[in-house]
């Protein structure tokens, strides 16, 4: 997988780490600060490139058009939103953002980057998550390994057209995983047993395992 990391800081070094583990990653930084980037290059097995990310030469030269995923790091809502928009003109195959206020989400999500809310509070794992798992929108760790997260009913969902008691009846939705709410054309509904899933439905999901394959595929089918 090609990946391109923008920034270099507290969220974007633990990411080029979780990705430069695995050999089969390709990955290349963006990172403005002189120090800092010297710093990455001889730290970890990446291509580094010293520059602004909000550049569209800058982007090309990191090859963001063949890029699996380009995830943007930064603490500067405006820079992350800039690298975003120049991704999508530039064809990432997946958009990934650190989001600081709530309030710019709409924006992001309006391109259809996956967002990180409060990184803060997160570690790089969820922007490493949302390239391996594109489908999910949003992650909220709640304790040791359990997860709740955003995630769209697609064509090919098993879960698609069923009411939440024949999937849980058929062994679609896995054991400790639970929908919790779910938004229809912009309407919240509480689900309970008779609730039929339908495909388009933006579902929440508790899952005490967190987001593994086996609890993904019955919302997406892939």
């Amino acid at each position: 997988m090609n990946i391109v990391i923008v920034g270099a800081g507290r969220i974007g070094s633990h990411a080029i780490e979780l990705t430069t583990r695995e050999q089969e990653h390709d990955v290349i930084v963006i990172e403005k600060a002189p120090e800092t980037a010297e710093a990455v290059s001889e730290k970890y097995d990446c291509l580094m490139i010293n520059g602004d990310a909000t550049s569209r030469e800058v982007l090309t030269e990191a090859s963001v058009p063949e890029a699996d995923a380009l995830i943007s790091t930064t603490d500067d809502d405006s820079v992350n939103l800039t690298v975003m928009m120049l991704g999508r003109e530039l064809g990432a195959s997946s958009l990934v953002s650190a989001v600081q206020d709530p309030g710019h989400l709409s924006l992001f999500r309006e391109l259809g980057v996956n967002v990180i809310q409060n990184p803060q509070r997160l570690t790089a794992q969820y922007l490493v998550h949302s390239i391996q798992r594109p489908s999910i929108r949003d992650f909220m760790r709640l304790g040791e390994g359990a997860e709740i997260f955003e995630i769209p009913i697609t064509v090919n969902a098993p879960v698609g057209d069923k009411t939440l008691q024949e999937a849980n009846e058929g062994g679609l939705i896995p054991d400790e995983t639970i929908v919790v709410a779910i938004d229809r054309d912009g309407e919240l509904l509480i689900p309970e047993g008779d609730t039929v899933i339908k495909r388009g439905d933006l579902v929440t999901v508790f899952s005490r395992e967190g987001a593994t394959s086996q609890v993904v595929t019955p919302f997406t089918g892939e």
